[in-house]
């Protein structure tokens, strides 16, 4: 009587989604160093905004990944992800069709 179908948890684990925050985070971080020239000869003064600014963007970009990612998890039925596609995916299924005598509508 076990349960194969993976639940939201199993698909992604919120110590990876944090993790993957934080990677995210850091990137955002290093970047707005290297782009405010903080690994360069500037003042002290010019240092400590450009590291102040860098850690606003990491704090925003954290909470945005986090969220966003989050929001993408509820998306995503847990029974659809074991289940095989063998058809184009955008196509309408082969029950749906109209009737013949729905007007407007031709088939081929």
């Amino acid at each position: 009587m076990t349960d194969d179908r993976p639940t939201r948890r199993d698909l992604m684990k919120p110590v990876q989604l944090l993790g993957f925050a934080f990677v995210a985070a850091a990137f955002a971080g290093v970047v707005t160093l290297v782009s405010m020239g903080f690994f360069q000869q500037r003042t002290a003064d010019e240092a400590q905004s450009a590291l102040v600014l860098a850690l606003v963007v990491a704090g925003i970009s954290f909470i945005a990944v986090l969220l966003i990612m989050a929001l993408l998890l509820l998306a995503v039925d847990p029974a659809q992800v074991a289940k095989t596609v063998d058809k184009p995916v955008l196509l309408p299924d082969d029950d749906d069709e109209p009737d013949a005598g729905t007007p407007g509508i031709r088939k081929s």
